[in-house]
């Protein structure tokens, strides 16, 4: 299959309306190849992200639960984060993450994917991965602001959240499907 080919937009003119830790936005003003003009086009910079399908050696998928602000109620999630510099990679970012949040670790770890958030507004990618055998190796490590359970749970259960639209995090989801088709879980 061949690569798309699609021309880039040209970019007329950028102003940064605001540059925040968590909300880096700018406008601009583009023209598409066909010679349209969009005046006011939205962007919106985040760092990379890293999400986990973290597996224990007694075959238990290992999900959170958080309230989430945005949509006013707490799901089950996978453990994610952002990628920090310092972390020098998103395997080290994600490892990182599942360790602070469980409190798991080590295990056999292998890159699942690497998604668009939104690629027509958002400039990074999520990095998943799949995590096998995991183990406790610490307890959990939480910031000020995370407030998480932490729930382990079977193939069946995670099949049926799936089926029930019950993980509302759409980059939790799409590696989710991806591992229980390519391993032909149905």
């Amino acid at each position: 299959m061949e690569d798309p080919k699609n021309k880039e937009w040209k970019v007329l003119k950028s102003e940064y309306l605001a540059r925040k830790p968590w909300f880096t936005v700018r406008c601009e003003e583009v023209e598409l190849p066909n010679g349209n003009r969009i005046p006011e086009y939205y962007v919106f910079e985040y760092p990379e992200w890293v999400n986990v399908i973290a597996i224990t050696k007694e075959k238990k998928f290992i999900f959170i639960s958080q309230y989430r602000h945005g949509l006013e109620q707490a799901n089950y999630e996978l453990c994610a984060g952002v990628c920090e510099k310092e972390d020098g990679s998103p395997l080290i970012s994600a490892q990182r993450e599942l360790m602070e949040e469980t409190g798991y670790g080590k295990g056999n770890w292998s890159e699942l994917m690497v998604i668009g958030v939104n690629p027509s507004t958002h400039t990074n990618l999520t990095y998943c991965y799949l995590a096998t055998d995991v183990e406790p190796v610490t307890t959990q490590h939480l910031e000020a602001t995370e407030d998480l359970s932490v729930h382990f749970l079977t193939l069946d259960e995670v099949k049926e959240l799936l089926n029930e639209d019950k993980i509302k995090q759409a980059l939790h989801v799409a590696p989710l499907w991806k591992y229980i088709a390519i391993n032909r879980l149905f």
